[in-house]
């Protein structure tokens, strides 16, 4: 195996550990993917070339194959690929974590299809997540490799819809990018010619330090070892097993690949296809790993039985034939009768290999079909699934045979057998799908179904029969007329490509002038070469040790003893740190676990060892031994029955309310439920800690927002001055809020063990573990009580509109679950979204358009907000009838009514959402900041400052004002890194003001600079920096200055509830339509258009890329991110697999992004505003066009068009809020009391 790390270069494994980390761990997110380039045949030179995640493929299974690293596709050193080029130019890049995988599913299609279609782009990409970019420029950049023009690829209209756009303004030059030359590529090594020449003759055995692993090179020596070794599990993709021994603590002495038996490669291509085949076909678009799916074996979760597999239910329905062997013995079993009783006794015997999948011709009158739904369109694993298959009677309508197979529902897959059976002989009409329906739920459900989500599957099932039946009647051309508006019942939501950008934005400044440029990121190039240098990509220390921690099993407990005798045996192990360890105590967070334990999660001791793998080994040996503590409080509602609550409780009243009230004939109440929210951040909390020998001085390097905290708890903690503590940032992998304040707790905890060591430690946490103890957003409940005109009401957050009477109380719950921290938005997403919810209740019972409402109530000129601070709404009415004018929404409107006319099971909605988004804190000293300016006599110059590069592109607007206020070329320009060494006290980098705070104390040293150099320039107005800088270091005079801003005033009064919290306000507006699939509530967004007020922008390229990005992050709010926990405490959606965040597939297939011309602030720098936040709140559009949708499926069948809906507006909620007579089915049929973990809520805000 030879690895591929610069051009031309190859070295040995052992050198590239570090680039291979399992930085994300999990085979759904492709975060950590690389090439690999296998020769199957020298004589023919057959080469296979694919992607696959290096945290999943065993390195034993890469023998003989070569090994590309995103570092060996290109670097800045050398030659950098048109892939690394265009995604990095077309502001792909944010935070940079994710971009390397990018790369790497892009670099593997172009080696396989040189000239891609925009659908392979799209499904190269599927498996890929980004947290920050909203995937839309990655999509630009990418699609430049397709040959067809990208912008009008359905192909249904003659014209360009570009064409149709006032003004359109790129944010790159695809002219300036330079040709894929496919001659170019990295050709197979030599050096491996011979490995594959001999591929097929020797077995392969490697002896680790605890399994062995051994790879047959046929089919009868394969037999021979499952007859020695019955219970040694089959490796292929390592989907399973992988997954099992690294986050279930499963164990295997002995490993068996069959990769390199050929037998087992085999498909053998018959004259006719068959309706099974193609039903899978279709079905694996959608699967939960689509880069492991390159490699993997389908025959693997036939094995497995996995209940969540989508080819075993078309298999079985389809009745395939598995072809299994032993040593000595051939047998065939068909399909079915492994799952024909529960748990199958029909099972393969533990010595048994399964050959081979035989699927039959499809006959005459026979028709297969398999179906899903799951969270998120591609990538997720399914709620449910089915696989469903008829026979007919020659030449009629009666069926002859039936097979129904679900998964999802419990343990195994399930044969509805029973149900079958009675419908053997009836006629394919309604009577039989009725009887079907319930025959169904009867047989399935009260045996099989097991964990939350049990009426939406229930639903699921009956709607699935309902979609099969209708392709049938389909297929069988007898669709009577009553039925047309039915016919698109059993189609699937079509997926298309984001293809129709438009970016509207202020003419540049002068091209001397960065500033107003779409500037590629600082570090675009860095980030698509792999070059870019995050916490976990510092290079090992001598003797450095790793930290793992041990976190509380208990949500209320008192520690009764901890043992860690065990863990202290285990190899590698060197100590363990608990409270007793820590020298000095810490004011500012509870690190140092008391007796009491409060919540699941928290940390209760830690593990140091040699290794990272025997660190996290260990933790599962400390025995903790609990006496269970009342109350466990684990919901909001149970918070307010127990009266726990955290002081102060804040009020903000203003007018009369209760008098308003009186004078009113209409009052509105509800209440209403927002869900939290996980930060997902691609790189998880990271920190290494460094003791310098003497003085008891570290260096810290974190994945912090807040350097200056993080130095402040360590210090604290020792019990030293901060002064002895450096802390270091260069770039964190994405933020969002997350590492604010909780990345101190993982910096103390290693600064102690390294004080105690006296060694190097390093903490890097697992995707899982960092979900469980760093908290996320705050979830949210509230109740509201409306009148009229909106005049008065309780409520949290005003928006947009004015309200003359208002009174509101906020309370903060204590739990027992993982605090929550800041997220991106702070409190806005969760108040503005219950202003909306009423504003569209309100709207409902009044017979109206909810737009009319909102315009009703939105505010006018010279009105104030609630809490007397000045406001001029004028970009904000600007921002609405821009939206309003470019959206079309009044012909819309008339469009999407038409279409849910003619469609029974397919229904449109359409919404517009204002925005008025408050920037700034409520304290002055919150928003000061410093910066550092080096001038060196060679004319460059070194920049720094307190802000932290998280991927929001702060140090590259830095430059650029640096760059204009200096007027000097933006390369001659460096930062290096946020460090309390050279800007201490720093304020962390939050609430979207890190360009506005950080920029004027950079403007500020600049100008100093300047005005000290002024002598000098003038003497010599023509002269070059080197120049003015060699001049002015033979003068004496000081090249090294600071600059500072003493930040916002602000104010506010709790007690009159009143003030000037913000320094100003972001105003934007987005309209979006989607399309909804009232059988299964899964939805799409067909378009959306966003008009933003951000005054003149610094970098348009930037700022776009947050709206687009924060947009995204707002759908996941809003409609498919949902934390669950046991009813013990524990957070069930740890990871990738079980917590959906959006992927390429979730974004709008027409994403318009404008921002508003003409539009000056003063007070902030160059009139601009910040703006990384205030777009999350406007991806509610997206549920409030579902509610639109669905508000139209209602008012179809007779129902109350005033109902409610609570975030995130999941499938399950869309569907079951789509009532029809399959819902009627399960809600008359009694349902089986089941332990249900979903809907369960913390919150901090009532």
């Amino acid at each position: 195996m030879l690895f591929y790390l610069q051009l031309r270069e190859m070295i040995s494994p052992e050198l590239v550990a570090s680039q291979l980390s399992p930085r994300f761990q999990s085979k759904t997110c492709s975060l950590n993917a690389i090439f690999i380039t296998h020769c199957k045949n020298i004589a023919l030179y057959n080469q296979r070339h694919y992607s696959v995640n290096a945290c999943l493929i065993p390195v034993c299974s890469l023998y003989g194959t070569a090994v590309i690293t995103v570092e060996g596709v290109g670097n800045a050193k050398t030659r950098i690929h048109p892939v690394q080029e265009r995604i990095a130019k077309s502001h792909g890049s944010q935070c940079g974590f994710c971009t390397p995988g990018m790369v790497m599913s892009i670099y593997a299609l172009l080696r396989n299809q040189v000239e891609p279609t925009s659908d392979q782009i799209m499904e190269a990409l599927a498996g890929n997540l980004c947290r920050c970019t909203g995937y839309r420029p990655i999509i630009d950049g990418c699609k430049t490799f397709c040959k067809e023009p990208f912008c009008c690829q359905s192909k249904k209209n003659a014209g360009c819809f570009l064409d149709q756009e006032d003004h359109l303004s790129l944010l790159f030059s695809a002219e300036e990018f330079q040709p894929l030359d496919p001659t170019q590529e990295l050709i197979f090594p030599p050096e491996l010619i011979k490995i594959a020449e001999n591929q097929t003759v020797q077995t392969l055995t490697f002896h680790g330090e605890r399994t062995t692993w051994i790879s047959p090179v046929n089919l009868q020596e394969l037999l021979k070892l499952k007859a020695r070794y019955p219970k040694a599990p089959l490796v292929v993709g390592n989907t399973c097993v992988g997954v099992e021994m690294k986050f279930k603590g499963a164990f295997y002495p002995l490993l068996i690949s069959p990769t390199r038996i050929l037998d087992l490669h085999v498909v053998e291509h018959t004259k006719d296809g068959g309706a099974c085949f193609l039903s899978i076909l279709q079905i694996c678009r959608h699967q939960t790993w689509p880069h492991p799916q390159k490699r993997i074996m389908r025959m693997c979760n036939i094995i497995s039985r996995s209940s969540t597999s989508d080819i075993i239910p078309c298999l079985a329905a389809g009745n395939c034939i598995l072809n299994v062997a032993s040593q000595g013995r051939l047998r065939q079993i068909p399909l079915r009768h492994l799952f024909a009783d529960g748990l199958g006794k029909n099972s393969l015997e533990p010595e048994e290999v399964l050959v081979s999948v035989q699927i039959p011709h499809s006959r005459k009158g026979e028709f297969v079909s398999g179906f899903r739904q799951a969270t998120r369109r591609e990538n997720a694993l399914p709620i449910a699934n089915a696989g469903m298959r008829v026979l007919f009677e020659d030449g009629c309508d009666i069926i002859r045979d039936l097979s129904i197979f679900y998964g999802g529902i419990g343990p195994t897959t399930v044969a509805a057998t029973q149900t079958c059976q009675k419908l053997i002989g009836r006629l394919w009409d309604e009577q039989m799908l009725n009887e079907a329906c319930r025959a169904v739920i009867k047989e399935i459900l009260p045996s099989s179904v097991q964990g939350d989500k049990v009426d939406y599957k229930r639903t699921l099932l009956v709607s699935f029969i309902f979609k099969f039946y209708l392709e049938v009647l389909h297929s069988l051309k007898t669709m009577v007329i009553f039925c047309l508006v039915h016919l698109q019942g059993f189609c699937v939501l079509q997926l298309y490509v984001s293809r129709l950008i438009h970016t509207l934005f202020e003419p540049a400044q002068l091209a001397q002038d960065p500033v107003g440029h779409a500037v590629m990121h600082q570090a675009g190039i860095k980030h698509a070469t792999g070059e870019a240098i995050y916490c976990d990509d510092i290079r090992a220390m001598d003797e450095e040790l790793f930290l793992a921690l041990v976190t509380s099993s208990r949500a209320h407990a008192k520690i009764v003893s901890i043992d860690a005798s065990e863990a202290l045996k285990m190899s590698g192990v060197v100590d363990i740190i608990s409270v007793q360890d820590v020298p000095a105590t810490n004011e500012f967070y509870n690190y140092d676990v008391p007796d009491i334990v409060t919540c699941v999660g928290q940390v209760v001791c830690a593990v140091v060892a040699d290794s990272d793998v025997h660190a996290k080994q260990a933790t599962a040996k400390v025995k903790i031994e609990y006496e269970p503590q009342e109350p466990v409080i684990l919901t909001i509602e149970e918070a307010i029955q127990h009266n726990s609550f955290f002081e102060p409780k804040r009020k903000l009243e203003q007018g009369n309310v209760d008098e308003a009230f009186k004078a009113v004939d209409h009052i509105l109440e509800g209440e209403f439920h927002i869900g939290g929210q996980s930060h997902f951040y691609m790189e998880t909390q990271s920190v290494l800690v460094v003791p310098k020998g003497e003085d008891k001085e570290m260096d810290v390097y974190t994945s912090t927002q807040h350097p200056a905290y993080v130095q402040e708890m360590v210090a604290s903690c020792l019990g030293i001055p901060d002064n002895r503590i450096m802390c270091h940032v260069k770039r964190i992998g994405g933020a969002f809020g997350g590492k604010l304040q909780k990345t101190s707790l993982l910096a103390c905890i290693a600064a102690v063990a390294a004080n105690k060591t006296g060694h190097a430690v390093r903490c890097i946490l697992d995707r899982g573990t960092d979900m469980l103890t760093t908290g996320g957003r705050h979830p949210f409940f509230g109740k509201y009580k409306v009148s009229g005109r909106i005049k008065i009401m309780l409520l949290k957050m005003d928006n947009a509109y004015k309200v003359p009477n208002i009174r509101c109380h906020a309370h903060v719950c204590k739990t027992n679950l993982p605090s929550n921290t800041a997220f991106r938005g702070f409190g806005f997403p969760q108040g503005g979204l219950f202003t909306e919810v009423w504003m569209t209740r309100i709207a409902a019972r009044c017979g109206l358009l909810p737009t009319q409402i909102r315009e009703l109530n939105m505010y006018k000129e010279n009105e104030r907000t609630p809490y007397k601070q000045e406001l001029k709404p004028e970009n904000l009415l600007r921002c609405w009838n821009k939206c309003m004018e470019k959206s079309a929404y009044h012909t819309r409107r008339a469009a999407v009514e038409e279409f849910n006319k003619q469609n029974y099971w397919k229904k449109k909605g359409l919404a517009i959402i204002p925005m008025k988004f408050p920037v700034g804190f409520v304290t002055r000293f919150l928003s000061q900041a410093a910066a550092l300016v080096h001038l060196y006599t060679d004319g460059s110059v070194l920049l720094t400052y307190g802000g932290v590069e998280m991927g929001q592109g702060l140090h590259t607007k830095m430059i650029q004002i640096a760059s204009r206020e200096l007027q000097m070329p933006m390369s001659n320009i460096h930062f290096c890194e946020t460090s309390t060494t050279t800007v201490p006290n720093a304020c962390g980098s939050v609430g979207s003001m890190g360009t506005d705070v950080n920029g004027m104390a950079v403007k500020d040293a600049c100008q100093t600079l300047l005005k000290r150099l002024e002598p000098i320039i003038s003497q010599n107005p023509k002269g070059t920096w080197k120049e003015w800088a060699k001049d002015a270091f033979e003068q004496s005079i000081n090249l090294s200055v600071t600059g500072y801003f003493r930040g916002y005033e602000a104010n506010m009064d709790w007690e009159k509830g009143e003030g000037h919290p913000f320094e100003y306000f972001i105003y934007g507006a987005a309209c979006t339509e989607v399309e909804i699939d009232c059988l299964t509530g899964d939805h799409k967004n067909i378009k959306t258009d966003i008009v933003m007020d951000i005054g003149r922008s610094i970098n348009p390229a930037v700022d776009i890329g947050q709206i687009e990005g924060a947009f995204v992050q707002g759908i996941g709010l809003y409609t498919m991110e949902e934390l669950k926990f046991s009813p013990e405490g524990v957070l069930c959606t740890r990871g990738p697999d079980q917590y959906k965040i959006p992927a390429v597939c979730d974004i709008p297939e027409h994403f318009s992004v404008s921002l508003l011309t003409s539009s000056q602030q003063t007070t902030a720098i160059y009139s601009s505003k910040g703006l990384g936040e205030s777009a999350l709140f406007l991806g509610c559009s997206v549920f409030f066009a579902i509610w639109d949708a669905v508000a139209a499926v209602r008012k179809e069948r007779g129902l109350s068009a005033d109902f409610k809906l609570n975030s995130p507006l999941t499938s399950e909620r869309i569907r079951m809020a789509c009532t029809d007579q399959f819902t009627a089915m399960v809600n008359i049929l009694a349902p089986v009391k089941i332990c249900h973990f979903g809907s369960i809520m913390l919150g901090e805000c009532l």
